[in-house]
């Protein structure tokens, strides 16, 4: 009798592995600011999740910096003010734990 299996078991295994892996990071949130995203779009994402982050929180993912986020870059790089127009309540938590923004 022969015995199945070898190469072919394996690569079924993998595969299976490996599907779920991929349908398992398809149902995690996205943490950071995503490409072509607005800070207002940033910050509701990011405190509209599951884990409903805190507006600090929030604020520190999608702030950008004056050197882009390089590793070798400026020495001294600085928060770039978070771009609030038209959303009158996040301007308000931006007052009230003092982060720098627009208006």
């Amino acid at each position: 009798m022969k015995r199945a299996g070898g190469l072919g078991v394996a690569m079924r295994v993998g595969g299976m592995s490996f599907g779920g892996l991929v349908l398992l990071a398809g149902c995690a949130p996205e943490m950071g600011r995503r490409p072509g995203d607005t800070d207002i779009a940033c910050l509701r994402a990011q405190m509209g999740t599951p884990v409903a982050q805190s507006f600090p929180l929030a604020a520190n993912m999608c702030q950008r910096m004056t050197d882009h986020g390089l590793v070798i870059g400026s020495e001294k790089p600085r928060p770039i003010p978070l771009n609030l127009r038209g959303a009158p309540d996040l301007q308000q938590l931006a007052a009230w734990y003092g982060y720098r923004y627009t208006r």
